[in-house]
């Protein structure tokens, strides 16, 4: 939206800054323990700073700030333990996700799978850990969709942006990508192979390595 054409005030305003918030704490523009400081956020998205405290009210909702007591609000950081209850919540949801999947998704869905573990194949290969992390975001994106399951999908989408600094920190730990890979690849050929139970056990195995993983 141009400059000149974006409210300042209002819940369009709000929206615009939440939206604009949201993004960069997921692209990791804001490091966690960031301090928010209103006035300059209002300054940066041109609203006011009333539009900018409701869309931190919003994100503390989310689990992506963190109000603290006579400091202000700050990007929340996710502790190793708070890493692992978050990925075992995980489990049980993008099991239920990958089981479903193996069901309702179409034979172009099933292609779509498959063309996106060979490019995660390629960027393990090639040594490219970021371009792979994003690979593995959007499989899990893709499996969750597929699944038809709209209630698992919006509790993984919450759950999923607090673990953002973490899920690139073992994209870039070495070796890491490689195990990984071969997990996903497992997972692919049960939903591929139409097999709701051995797609439920490839994603329980594969976020019990990721636990494991984070508590290295």
């Amino acid at each position: 939206m141009p400059k000149e054409a974006r409210p300042s005030t209002g819940e369009q305003a709000k929206q615009h800054a939440l939206a604009q918030l949201r993004q960069a704490i997921l692209h990791g523009e804001m490091a966690p323990a960031q301090r928010l400081v209103e006035n300059e956020l209002a300054e940066q998205f041109g609203v006011t700073r009333a539009s900018i405290r409701a869309a931190l009210i919003d994100l503390e909702s989310q689990g992506l700030v963190e109000r603290i007591r006579n400091r202000g609000s700050r990007v929340r950081v996710v502790t190793v333990d708070e890493a692992v209850a978050i990925t075992e919540c995980r489990m049980v949801l993008e099991g239920l996700c990958a089981a479903k999947a193996s069901v309702a998704a179409s034979d172009e869905q099933l292609v779509e799978l498959t063309d996106l573990g060979t490019a995660m194949s390629k960027a393990v290969a090639d040594g490219e850990p970021v371009t792979y992390s994003e690979l593995n975001h959007e499989l899990h994106v893709r499996i969750r969709e597929f699944s038809g399951q709209q209630t698992a999908q919006e509790l993984l989408e919450r759950l999923n942006a607090q673990l953002v600094r973490h899920r690139f920190q073992l994209a870039l730990r070495p070796g890491r990508p490689q195990q990984s890979l071969n997990e996903h690849l497992t997972m692919i050929e049960a939903i591929r192979a139409r097999d709701p139970q051995a797609a439920e056990t490839a994603v329980r195995a594969h976020l019990t390595s990721v636990i494991e993983a984070l508590r290295d």
